[in-house]
């Protein structure tokens, strides 16, 4: 992971951003916990602002790109964290998981250095074709789910509970499904920068035939006549998930 986005990251502050109506899911997920370790920190996205924050990420690059007055950040993985056990209320983590090497160790790592509770922000990727970019655009994108464990995986490892998290339609985080309402995004190289499964597809040439496809229907009208059910939508479930355990 640290290689990645030492590698991709330079841009990822200006793209993104802290979603107000995810954030709030998570820090009520959060409960009265005091104390929180932000795992796979990155820029420093959905750290609350009222609690006490620790992060851990493992790339130079986006450690300097938080922004002054954020918590603290130490270099570390997910992995290995460097902390004692129980050593904060709870621990977090926001769209980090299919970057960890083991995900399995990840999270027992989140459990065992959090006293009251674990709240994981994640995929899940049975709904790998429910965004049109992939199924219409670039279907190469799907080998970039390979081996990303289930929801159900996921839960069972962490002992937690399932929450829906729907996408709005003009959500501030730009992940891979945050534009669905807004295709003209994926046109501009600033918002692929921020998405890693851009970086994680090998066929380049796939990508542009697929970009290329997509402005052409966007300048014709195609897209917004094939998919105008989704400009009367204010969300939509694209698989993103709240995974919540409480020790």
């Amino acid at each position: 992971m640290a290689a990645r986005y030492d590698a991709i990251g330079h841009t990822y502050a200006t793209t993104r951003a802290t979603d107000p109506r995810i954030a709030a899911r998570i820090w009520a997920a959060l409960g009265d916990a005091r104390t929180v370790l932000n795992v796979g920190a990155g820029t420093g996205s959905y750290e609350p602002p009222d609690r006490d924050v620790t992060a851990v990420e493992p790339s130079a690059v986006m450690r300097a790109q938080r922004p002054p007055g954020a918590a603290p950040c130490v270099e570390g993985v997910a992995e290995a964290l460097p902390f004692a056990d129980d050593s904060f209320d709870a621990a977090m983590g926001s769209l980090t998981l299919h970057h960890w090497s083991d995900w399995r160790a990840g999270l027992r790592e989140l459990r065992r250095v959090a006293r009251d509770r674990v709240v994981l922000f994640t995929w899940d990727p049975t709904f790998r074709n429910a965004m049109w970019l992939g199924p219409e655009y670039m279907p190469v994108a799907r080998e970039t789910t390979a081996g990303f464990a289930t929801i159900e995986e996921q839960a069972a490892e962490l002992g937690a509970t399932v929450e829906v998290v729907p996408v709005p339609w003009d959500c501030r985080d730009g992940f891979f499904s945050a534009f669905w309402r807004r295709p003209e995004a994926y046109l501009d190289p600033n918002v692929r920068e921020g998405i890693s499964v851009f970086h994680r597809i090998e066929d380049k040439a796939a990508v542009a035939a697929g970009l290329e496809h997509l402005r052409a229907d966007l300048d014709s009208g195609a897209w917004r006549r094939r998919h105008a059910d989704l400009l009367e939508r204010d969300e939509l479930d694209l698989g993103y998930r709240l995974l919540v355990t409480i020790n």
